[in-house]
């Protein structure tokens, strides 16, 4: 690349200090449709102000960037203040967290092909990620979904999404933004976790042709893939050594050494088993591993605080010792040393 704003010893020193040992980032990056969801499960008003205040209450936990790296924002939240005035990006560079954004525009349906996704949101990218970067944003994330399903993924889905993710991060790194790549085959159906590896070795393959085609600096990147585990509604049981297991492999397969860092989603499992499953790899892979592996989980740490909190003041200490605890969980399990009922 020989664009006026691609530098590399900068993206690269972005993407280690995202991937700083004992340390992960936290996905706050719930469109507001989503974000409304959450509330409504717990009675809270689906309301902007009440959404600011979640997140004022996120971004000024104290001590959050002991184990947090990283945050993932959303569009409305990258211009909002604090209860204190000052604004979220600033409270979270001077906590020592490095703050990002969700870059893409949601899913749609892909058009001939029933039951798959594409995502939305290349038009306008540039001047996005440009304003972005000026707003202080050193990184972004781009999430494609792949279901499992009778007779899906197709190919051409994969294809399509894989390349709508490098073309992301080509935008990404010519604005000087390090891209985080999100292939998340989705833990939705009745498939088994043989089904699961097939199908996230097919994607993480075609991710990383696309990605050399588009001339993709892949020291300049960070991966955020699903773990490799049996549908949500799979009678098959697995332990979570086999999980474990499976997902190394796969990554090992897949992933080139050059990555500096995999940031594993939560997609969906219970708080406790997400963790249990990345410090189980961490335990018996440990520095054997070519690149950092960690996590970029949204509500398998926000889950625990968000019940707490229900939108009131009176809650807000004892949600961010939620927060803050989760994250020392999922910052134990970085390191291989998590055991239930940490103190």
């Amino acid at each position: 690349m020989d664009n006026k704003n691609f530098n590399k010893e900068s993206l690269v020193n972005i993407a280690n200090s995202l991937m700083v040992a004992g340390k992960g980032l936290i996905a706050m990056d719930e469109s507001n449709p989503t974000c409304n969801k959450r509330f409504a499960q717990f009675g809270i008003p689906q309301t902007a102000e009440l959404r600011r205040q979640y997140r004022d209450l996120i971004v000024t936990t104290p001590d959050l960037g002991k184990y947090i790296s990283g945050a993932i924002l959303y569009d409305e939240t990258v211009r909002q203040r604090t209860n204190d005035g000052s604004s979220f990006i600033d409270k979270m560079v001077n906590a020592g967290i490095i703050p990002g954004i969700k870059a893409d525009m949601g899913t749609v349906d892909l058009a001939g092909f029933p039951g798959e996704k594409i995502t939305e949101g290349l038009d306008g990218l540039r001047d996005r990620l440009n304003e972005y970067a000026g707003l202080g944003l050193r990184f972004a994330k781009w999430r494609a979904v792949i279901t499992i399903g009778n007779g899906i993924p197709t190919d051409t889905c994969i294809a399509a999404n894989m390349q709508t993710l490098a073309q992301y991060a080509a935008f990404c790194q010519e604005a000087g933004m390090v891209p985080i790549v999100e292939p998340e085959v989705l833990m939705d159906g009745t498939h088994s976790i043989s089904q699961c590896f097939e199908v996230t070795e097919r994607v993480l393959t075609h991710l990383f042709n696309k990605l050399y085609k588009q001339r993709i600096d892949l020291e300049g990147i960070l991966l955020k893939p699903n773990m490799v585990l049996a549908g949500v509604d799979s009678t098959e049981k697995n332990s979570v050594m086999d999980v474990a297991d499976a997902t190394v492999k796969c990554l090992l397969r897949c992933v080139p050494a050059e990555v500096p860092g995999i940031a594993f989603l939560s997609g969906g499992q219970s708080t406790e088993l997400a963790t249990e499953h990345l410090n189980a790899m961490h335990v018996k892979y440990g520095q054997r591993l070519p690149w950092a592996l960690t996590f970029s989980f949204s509500r398998a740490l926000q889950l625990p605080a968000l019940e707490i909190w229900k939108g009131k003041d009176e809650n807000r200490l004892a949600a961010q010792q939620a927060l803050l605890y989760r994250a020392k969980c999922n910052s134990a399990a970085r390191m291989g040393e998590y055991k239930e009922g940490l103190a």
